[in-house]
This record gives C-alpha cells, sequence and structure tokens, in this order.
C-alpha cells in the first residue's frame, strides 16, 4: 500500500504548505500514482528539503535550504537545441501540460553514502523527447543547469565549473524510468530540490539528476560532464550504483538511508536493475564507472 504523506510529515507542515503553494499547484491535477515506484516507505519531507546538494547555493548540506530563496524562478525557460528536428524554446508552463504528471517514489543513493526515497512528481523524459524529433544521429542527451552568481551565493567557494553540466546516452534519456520531475511530495519543486524542472535518474548516483534545466541538447559525441572535468578518476560519464566499484576515497557496499542508524547493502542499480542492467550488457562496468 503507498504510504500517505501525512504518515511521514506533520499534518501542520503538510497543510501550511499546499495552502502556500495552493495557486501554483493548480497548474497540475492532482498526480495519479506510478507503477514505476518503490513500495518503500518515503523519507520525511523535512529531511528530503533541509538536506541537500546543490553546490550553486554551498557545499554544506543545510545551506541550499537557507540560501536558495534567491533564486528566481518565475518566468523560467528550457532551451532545446541540437540534433533535433523541432529545437524550441519551452517555458514551464507548457512543461507542465506536455504529459500526465505522476507521483513516482524512487529510492536516490547519493556516492557519498547516503541515501533517501523520494516521491517525486513529472513524467518520463521521453515525453519531450518524442515532441522535439531526435535526428539519427542524436546518440546522447546533454544538459545545462542554470547558473547566475548574484542568484547563487554559495557558487564561488564550491571548487567547480558552472553551470552545471550533466549527459545521458539516448537509451538512458529514453528509459522509462528516467523521469522530467516539476515536483515532490504532491506540490512544485522546492528551489533548494531543483526547482522549477530537474532529471531524476534513479539507478544512477544522485550528482547525475541534474537540478534547475536551463538548457537541453542533443549531441552525437559524448557530453562533458561537471564531476568528471573537476576529477575523472572519481566521477565517470555512466556513474551507475554499483556497490563493487569503490571511490577511490571510500566504499560503495554500503549506504546510510537519511533517518536511520544502521547501513544497509547498496543495491547493484540501486535496486532498479531489471528496468535497466539490459542497456549496459556487454560492457565492462569497472571501466565504464
Amino acid at each position: 500500500m503507498p504510504i500517505r504523506h501525512s504518515e511521514v510529515t506533520p499534518r501542520s507542515v503538510y497543510l501550511n504548505r499546499r495552502g502556500f503553494l495552493a495557486g501554483a499547484a493548480a497548474k497540475f491535477a492532482t498526480p495519479g500514482k506510478s507503477p514505476l515506484s518503490t513500495t518503500e516507505t518515503p523519507t520525511p519531507y523535512q529531511d528530503v528539503t533541509t538536506y541537500n546538494n546543490f553546490y550553486e547555493f554551498g557545499t554544506d548540506k543545510s545551506q541550499p535550504a537557507q540560501r536558495a530563496h534567491t533564486l528566481i524562478t518565475s518566468p523560467w525557460s528550457v532551451t532545446i537545441e541540437g540534433l533535433v528536428a523541432r529545437p524550441r524554446i519551452i517555458d514551464i508552463d507548457e512543461i507542465l501540460k506536455l504529459a500526465p504528471l505522476e507521483e513516482r517514489i524512487y529510492r536516490m543513493r547519493c556516492v557519498e553514502g547516503w541515501s533517501m526515497v523520494i516521491p517525486w512528481v513529472g513524467f518520463s523524459l521521453s515525453e519531450l523527447i518524442k515532441r522535439v524529433e531526435p535526428l539519427s544521429k542524436a546518440r546522447y542527451v546533454a544538459f545545462e543547469s542554470f547558473y547566475n552568481s548574484k542568484q547563487m551565493p554559495g557558487a564561488g567557494g564550491a571548487g567547480i565549473p558552472f553551470p552545471y553540466v550533466e549527459g545521458l546516452r539516448m537509451d538512458e534519456a529514453l528509459n522509462p524510468l528516467t523521469l522530467l520531475s516539476v515536483g515532490l511530495y504532491g506540490d512544485l519543486l522546492p528551489k533548494q530540490n531543483g526547482a522549477p524542472v530537474r532529471i531524476v535518474v534513479p539507478w544512477k548516483y544522485g550528482f547525475k539528476s541534474i537540478k534547475s534545466i536551463a538548457r537541453i541538447r542533443f549531441v552525437e559525441k559524448e557530453p562533458p560532464t561537471t564531476w568528471s572535468r573537476s576529477n575523472a578518476r572519481e566521477y565517470g560519464f555512466y556513474s551507475n550504483v554499483n556497490p563493487k566499484v569503490d571511490h577511490p576515497r571510500w566504499s560503495q557496499a554500503k549506504e546510510r538511508r537519511i533517518g536511520e542508524f544502521f547501513k544497509r547493502d547498496t543495491l547493484p542499480f540501486n535496486g532498479y536493475g531489471a528496468q535497466t542492467a539490459s542497456m549496459y550488457d556487454g560492457m565492462d562496468l569497472r571501466k565504464y564507472y
């Protein structure tokens, strides 16, 4: 049985938040439940929205929630370009109307060893991709986040280049699990969680799920990614959750679910192997990490 939000979030917090966002949330109907969801208990809303990696707002996990209020998310548009038949600039209102929204409760695993279970709201990225009609030469999808140093006060001390960039192979981008997310816990995305639109790739480490997207480009060759640029030895392009491949500075065999004391075993592909492992048949996943 799906876990009700009220069982993991104080009712007063939940109702106050829904009241505050009532006008914005009216842009989309109540999302339906997705069969792609895990049955695990979601991480409490308070933890999901106050323990974040968003280096544009600081490297401490608490800083994004404290600082992200400076991000201006309306108006917002995403430029789609490159090897597509129908390049376009699409605003957030159009994105909300592209496909029926649904709630997907996904396990999320961070490369540092912690994990959460988050009820995202969105639809498969493939719904957007098919509307822009990629050309046959388009083998990868490159993503670029929004960047403005005045709105993002923590970026200067992050030690990585901005804007943040990421990429997926085309089959990864088209996988039904790859989510274009516009919300969580039934509401619009909080700014610290990547508002107003982000990608969620649940079988990969969290840094692949790029936030606050401003540009999507379809390309023929493997695109650069922020963490590979910064430290290719530690962060490969694929970044699949693989408990047998340790990060050079720590083991990936165990993880700690936020809110739990004991660690648990890390699952290959974060537990999504049945839906994703076949994409990597014949690949040496120790080499293509």
